[in-house]
């Protein structure tokens, strides 16, 4: 049986490897951004770590404060929550000032009609952090979505593929990167680029997407026919591993699970387990954002969960009423249009 609590334990109980690096990792560490999907769980997974480690190190998480139940998730677990809008210069400027910085503050959905609010967002805000922490070790979150759309039969695009953003959202995810690529190379900031594809929590993601589509009998496009995930604990230890693996230029590097998952086969799998058959619609495409995370298993080694087991446990989750966070990923999306 599924419960919020049994999920939270699960994305929050560090492994060996990371409380070992935990120890590595010299001052405190900071979170940029720290509700939003992935922020809670990755603020309480690095504040276990260090008390697993036996170590004394804050782990501060800094939000504007209006998801309520992700501050008193981290609250209740040690993690201490600094309320700040940081597209308020002075504010960001006021911070206290942090050896190790992950930055995940960011927009996405809703940029249609509001593109200046995502380029201050994704490109302003990280020009003046890196600015304000330009001594500090910085892992920056960033996207699949600034390569290309590739043939399924390449494997996906590794970190030497060069960037072809579509749509403002995606170029501005890359203006973020360049951003912080800057403080890399003019100041000698240490900079970690993390470019995720599709994290999986159950409460939300690209399974989840999928599996409401199956129970709502919405038709599946099969138009971008193949994806990457990652179980999001791992993704979570990746970021605080990374913070030892930031250098001056950036490292670069692709955050993701190391399958290509067809939609359909996990479409037609998540609905044997709900116990209801998919409709599928659109031709089968060729190609599709994919990303190479070998660079990533290599460094840090393979995540916990496979696909396989994921589709499972996303499918038992809905069955025993586990909440929806209401944040669609979009991963059909090919125009770039958020």
């Amino acid at each position: 049986m599924w419960t919020e609590e049994k999920l939270n334990e699960m994305l929050t109980t560090p492994s060996q490897k990371l409380i070992e690096d935990m120890k590595r990792i010299k001052g405190d560490i900071m979170v940029l951004g720290a509700a939003g999907k992935m922020g809670p769980s990755l603020c309480v997974l690095a504040k276990r770590a260090v008390k697993e480690a036996g170590i004394e190190k804050r782990i501060i998480g800094v939000s504007r404060g209006s998801d309520k139940i992700a501050v008193k998730f981290m609250q209740d677990n040690g993690v201490e929550v600094i309320f700040a809008d940081l597209l308020d210069k002075d504010k960001l400027y006021s911070l206290p000032e942090a050896e190790n910085i992950i930055y995940m503050a960011g927009k996405k959905f809703g940029t249609d009609g509001n593109e200046w609010q995502t380029w201050a967002m994704n490109s302003t805000l990280p020009a003046f952090t890196a600015d304000k922490f330009k001594k500090s070790n910085i892992v920056v979150f960033s996207s699949g979505n600034i390569y290309p759309i590739v043939p399924v039969y390449t494997g996906g695009c590794d970190e030497k593929c060069k960037p072809n953003p579509t749509g403002e959202y995606a170029m501005s995810c890359l203006a973020r990167e360049r951003a912080f690529e800057y403080a890399a190379n003019k100041y000698g900031t240490n900079v970690f680029i993390y470019r995720l594809n599709f994290a999986i929590d159950l409460r939300y993601g690209v399974l989840y997407d999928l599996a409401e589509k199956i129970m709502n009998g919405t038709p599946i496009s099969l138009a971008n026919p193949c994806f990457n995930f990652i179980w999001q604990a791992s993704a979570n230890e990746i970021a605080i591993r990374a913070l030892l693996h930031a250098t001056s230029p950036a490292t670069v590097m692709n955050i993701t699970g190391p399958e290509t998952v067809s939609v359909k086969k996990a479409a037609l799998e998540l609905g044997e387990y709900l116990g209801k058959k998919p409709v599928f619609c659109d031709d089968v495409g060729t190609d599709a954002y994919l990303n190479d995370s070998a660079a990533a298993c290599e460094t840090f080694g393979y995540p916990d969960v496979s696909a396989k087991t994921l589709i499972r446990w996303q499918a038992e989750w809905i069955l025993d009423g586990g909440r929806a966070l209401g944040k669609p990923t979009h991963f059909e999306e090919r125009k770039g249009n958020y």
